[in-house]
């Protein structure tokens, strides 16, 4: 640790034959009586021992006084030992060795005085208040003298009060001062940072401990803090969004297979599961909005979501067992290997046409308008590859003896999961030309309505006020700019004009204290439910195909998107006019949520290894699910199948978000 001084006793310089003759003796004298005098390292007992026996009963009363000041002051222990010899070990060596079987952390220092051999050594971590410069100062200028003089007490007493005047910060040089300021406001900043960082991971812990409450335990769940009910909830809403999906998926080939009256329970335990999780989302929404919310109030929101999540992931979780035996892949499982096999060939034939499609949009359309399935053909291309990994490896399972075919499963519901998204991407890529072209058509008569509604409003300039004028103002901009993007941009010209015709309309409604027509309303309000609906499933199709980069925000407002566009629905009939203003809002929501969708997705991108491949599409697509990313909201033994995901990555099935996790965790003590 520190550098020490031996210093040899002044001697006269002996002659050759002289010289000689000590050696020998010396020699002899080994033989004869080996190891004697010598005290090898070995365990500190008490502070202060003086095996050399150099200290007075005053002397040591002096140095344990000064060892024991510098504790109070600073909490630096010094132990001081003094020996006759270091065993014919170096200073260093010796030092150490005893620190080490002493047991020493990083606030002891050993002073260690070898007083027939005339060396000393002080082992251990000097306090980061002490300068190399103060250090060698003491050592150099007091202890070494000390030593040479034969005052052994004095020495320890000089180091301990050395070590605590340099830390007092006494003596030091005005010259310092500036470089003092830095190193403190250095260490300020350093201070924040670990604050953070040590706030950071109290967080991290908190949710860990929240992760494993019941969430049908609104007392315990009340007790946790605002911020880990807010991060709590985010990821129940992704959990039980993510089982409802694949629960959905599963459901599907189900009812393929056997029929609507079998999946009965099945679905009807599902569209309570979607019902409940829809109300988390609007929970969500509420507090995401911009009318702010007490602590209280969010308190309460916050523990009602989160129950609402687990009664939705408990609707699907109870159904797992009958699901799971109504479905054994292994009954039939080559038939649908075969059946797998055949859809990768369909969709391997459909890929050539569909990324054919996918340039043409491309060379059309500028890239924001296919910003959603820009990477669809590539990703149908990883899903496929995949799946062929997934029938390989099922059909190798089932080469192996009855009872160890247990992999099938899980490859045939990765495989099925994978096709299943391949064919939801290739088809958004084939619909696009059609919504595009729906924009289009749809385009001259939403401008057209505009220009006539434009000409009424001229007539009611008096009466409109300034809603009128704004609204008229955003009404001509969006004639001439969505005339402008008719060919570059056809789905967002089409839905500005359906925007500006929407607010114009209420304006000369409010202007001229009359309704709009039924034909005129019913016509605005079904351009704005295409909207709305074209909107919501580019959103839904972006979260389906990704999402496992996708977190709770985007998927808060697609849900929200989706609640108001079943009210315009429901509403059309009765109340058209405010079918529209919910249609609108859905149509809004909608764009939100894809272009959350995409940030998130990008974020998680950036996060995953260069070279991802097939699996890193799989974990994306929500086909393998990585149950350690997100926690789990209960234990269970089951592998992934009907009920959410576990540790690792695994495939996904019908079910909820928490019935197949297990904990493994633990060490020796």
């Amino acid at each position: 640790m520190r550098q020490s001084r031996t210093n040899p006793a002044p001697r006269s310089v002996p002659s050759r034959a002289a010289g000689l003759l000590c050696a020998v003796l010396a020699a002899v004298g080994l033989l004869c009586a080996p190891g004697a005098g010598a005290e090898p390292p070995s365990r500190m007992g008490p502070r202060l021992v003086d095996s050399a026996g150099v200290l007075s009963g005053a002397d040591e009363t002096r140095v344990r006084d000064a060892v024991d000041q510098l504790y109070r002051d600073h909490q630096v222990e010094l132990w001081v030992i003094y020996v006759r010899d270091f065993a014919g070990m170096a200073p260093r060596d010796w030092a150490a060795r005893t620190s080490e079987l002493s047991g020493f952390g990083d606030r002891d220092l050993l002073l260690a005085v070898a007083v027939e051999d005339r060396g000393y050594w002080l082992d251990g971590v000097p306090p980061e208040e002490i300068s190399d410069g103060e250090l060698d100062s003491l050592l150099a200028g007091t202890v070494e003298p000390d030593l040479r003089d034969g005052k052994w007490a004095q020495a320890a007493v000089d180091t301990a009060d050395g070590l605590g005047s340099a830390m007092s910060g006494t003596g030091v040089p005005w010259k310092t001062l500036l470089m003092l300021v830095l190193v403190v406001l250095v260490l300020a900043g350093g201070l924040i940072l670990f604050s953070r960082r040590r706030r950071r991971h109290r967080d991290r812990a908190e949710l860990d401990s929240a992760r494993k409450v019941d969430p049908a335990d609104s007392a315990a769940v009340a007790q946790l803090s605002l911020p880990t009910l807010h991060a709590l909830s985010r990821e129940r809403l992704v959990e039980i969004d993510d089982a409802v999906r694949t629960s959905t998926e599963e459901l599907a080939l189900a009812t393929g297979e056997f029929g609507e009256t079998a999946v009965t329970p099945f679905r009807t335990a599902l569209d309570a599961a979607r019902a409940a999780t829809a109300k988390a989302f609007t929970i969500r929404q509420q507090l995401d909005d911009a009318i702010p919310e007490t602590p209280d109030q969010q308190r309460s929101m916050l523990v009602e979501l989160i129950a609402v999540a687990g009664t939705a992931d408990r609707e699907l979780d109870a159904q797992v067992a009958d699901f799971d035996a109504m479905r054994d892949l292994l009954i039939d499982a080559p038939a649908r290997l075969d059946a797998l096999t055949r859809d990768i060939v369909d969709l391997t034939a459909r890929t050539p046409a569909s990324e054919a499609e996918l340039s043409r949009l491309t060379a059309a359309y500028p890239a924001s308008v296919l910003a959603p399935i820009r990477d669809n053909v590539r990703m149908a291309t990883e899903r496929i590859a995949f799946a062929e990994q997934n029938i390989d490896t099922a059909r190798t399972a089932l080469s192996r003896p009855v009872g160890k075919q247990g992999g099938a499963v899980a490859a045939i519901r990765g495989a099925e999961g994978a096709i299943g998204q391949a064919r939801t991407l290739l088809d958004a890529v084939d619909q696009a030309a059609a919504n595009i072209q729906q924009a289009r058509d749809g385009l001259p008569a939403a401008l057209d309505e505009l220009r006539r509604d434009l000409a009424v409003a001229a007539g009611l300039t008096e009466f409109g006020g300034p809603e009128l004028t704004a609204a008229v103002g955003k009404a001509t901009s969006t004639v001439d700019s969505a005339s402008a993007a008719a060919d570059s941009d056809p789905l967002g010209a089409f839905h500005s004009a359906v925007q500006a015709d929407a607010e114009l309309d209420r304006a000369v409604a409010a202007a001229s204290d009359r309704k709009l027509a039924v034909a005129d309303l019913r016509r605005r309000l079904d351009r704005a439910l295409a909207d709305a609906a074209g909107r919501i499933d580019a959103a839904s199709s972006f979260i389906t195909t990704r999402r496992g980069g996708v977190d709770a925000e985007a998927r808060t407002r697609l849900s929200e998107a989706q609640r108001h566009l079943d009210e315009a629905r429901g509403l059309a009939a009765s109340a058209p006019d405010r079918a529209l203003a919910s249609a609108q809002t859905a149509a809004d929501l909608g764009g939100r949520a894809l272009q959350q969708a995409q940030a998130s997705v990008r974020a998680w991108e950036t996060r995953q290894p260069v070279s991802g491949g097939a699996q890193t599409g799989a974990v994306l697509g929500g086909i393998l699910l990585d149950g350690f990313l997100r926690g789990a909201m209960n234990s269970g033994s089951r592998g992934r199948g009907y009920g959410g995901g576990g540790g690792g990555y695994r495939p996904g099935s019908y079910g909820g978000s928490s019935g197949s996790r297990r904990v493994s965790r633990g060490g020796r003590f």
